[in-house]
């Protein structure tokens, strides 16, 4: 393993592995050990399209020895919509919780956490359903990006998860895309247009989770 004790050691392994293509392994990768895991990703608006900062779909689904459903909470269309699809996500992790006991939830960066940090204060935290989820988190970038090196100029999801050979179903597909296309169905009055905006995001989102177990499991076998 390396000792990286700079940036300026970190900028050279990386200009290393950017020539050669090739991964380089720091250190051990600090990765949850459990039999079922839930991988947890969220849509949402950023400020400047919505004044709620809102979340508009919050998706989870259980990976491993007893794997279960693709599961999303969405917000509803009308006013109450925001609260709706945060009810609906405690109820979910409610339900996980009561199936799986405290089970990891793995996510990419710190955007999950930082929301449900705001939904907390936001509308409140029935049964301290959400402050359990946060307690289970686990940001698989951070722990990524602490003990390896990739030959990559960016560690988002969807540059690294092509480096374990997943492969996409949806041609169209991507955070910002996602936001374009809600912003759609909200404008429409055309219900079934709606309800296929909504479907592609859906989709979208299940093969975010899917893309996420892809690379935690590629990342096991660089600690073997």
């Amino acid at each position: 393993m390396v000792r990286v004790g700079s940036l300026a050691e970190r900028i050279l392994l990386q200009a290393e592995a950017l020539k050669s293509n090739k991964e380089k392994l720091l250190a051990p990768l600090n990765l949850p050990v459990a039999e079922n895991m839930v991988m947890f990703d969220l849509e949402g608006l950023p400020p400047q399209f919505d004044e709620l900062d809102k979340v508009y779909l919050w998706g989870t689904q259980v990976f491993g020895k007893r794997p279960g459903k693709f599961i999303a909470a969405l917000a509803g269309f009308g006013v109450d919509g925001d609260r709706e699809g945060w009810e609906e996500f405690l109820t979910n992790s409610e339900s996980i919780f009561k199936e799986y006991g405290d089970i990891p939830f793995i996510h990419w960066h710190h955007y999950e956490t930082t929301k449900i940090k705001s939904y907390i204060e936001r509308y409140g935290d029935r049964d301290g359903i959400a402050q359990r989820v946060l307690v289970n988190c686990v940001d698989l970038l951070r722990i990524t990006r602490e003990a390896l090196v990739l030959p990559e100029y960016s560690y988002s999801l969807k540059v690294v998860e092509r480096r374990t050979g997943f492969k996409r179903t949806m041609d169209d597909y991507g955070g910002d895309w996602s936001i374009v296309q809600y912003i759609r169905a909200v404008e429409t009055d055309d219900e079934n247009l709606r309800a296929k905006i909504m479907t592609d995001i859906l989709k979208y989102n299940e093969e975010d989770l899917q893309a996420t177990w892809a690379v935690l499991q590629w990342l096991k076998k660089k600690n073997s």
